[in-house]
């Protein structure tokens, strides 16, 4: 992973290029947190895998990945519709890695919203929506923080990975 061209939250380059027809983005979020060090190769490679399929999948209009310390990762992605979000989520790459997070993590959430605005939320308006709308999802052995809902604050980090579409909002899949 690389860090982006961006300060710690990715303020300076979070703008979502939207045609005049997408006014509106779906914006989902997830938190995961890989449980042991041994796991962790595997997971950051499946997750090199996703972030590719989702860059080229129809739809997508942009995102952002952090690594905060204790092996927590934050997705942050924009896309037309729910439709597309779907078609990414059950699809290709992040379909055949969904199945192992629950061995591989202790901790997980996700909240989707839609939005008006074509910026990317920062890190901050991600969490407080996942603070507040939030959904825990389902982990083979979670942590006590996951058994009490309790989603710490992303932290900035060097560790952080601007996503963009590889050919605009309607890319054919890779």
């Amino acid at each position: 992973m690389k860090a982006g061209n961006t300060d710690a939250f990715g303020q300076a380059n979070n703008r979502v290029a939207l045609t005049p027809e997408h006014r509106m983005a779906l914006i989902s979020v997830t938190r995961l947190r890989v449980r042991s060090f041994g796991y962790l190769p595997r997971f950051v490679w499946e997750t090199m895998k996703a972030m590719r399929q989702a860059e080229h999948s129809p739809g997508f209009l942009g995102g952002k990945l952090l690594r905060n310390a204790k092996n927590a990762f934050w997705t942050l992605t924009a896309w037309t519709d729910e439709v597309a979000m779907n078609a990414y989520r059950t699809g290709g790459a992040h379909r055949g890695v969904m199945p192992k997070l629950l061995n591989w993590c202790d901790e997980a959430a996700v909240v989707h919203w839609i939005q008006e605005s074509p910026e990317l939320p920062s890190w901050q308006a991600a969490h407080q929506h996942m603070l507040t709308q939030g959904k825990p999802s389902k982990v083979s052995h979670p942590s006590p923080a996951q058994a009490r809902n309790q989603i710490p604050m992303p932290e900035p980090s060097r560790i952080e990975r601007t996503l963009k579409p590889v050919q605009g909002p309607n890319a054919a899949s890779a």
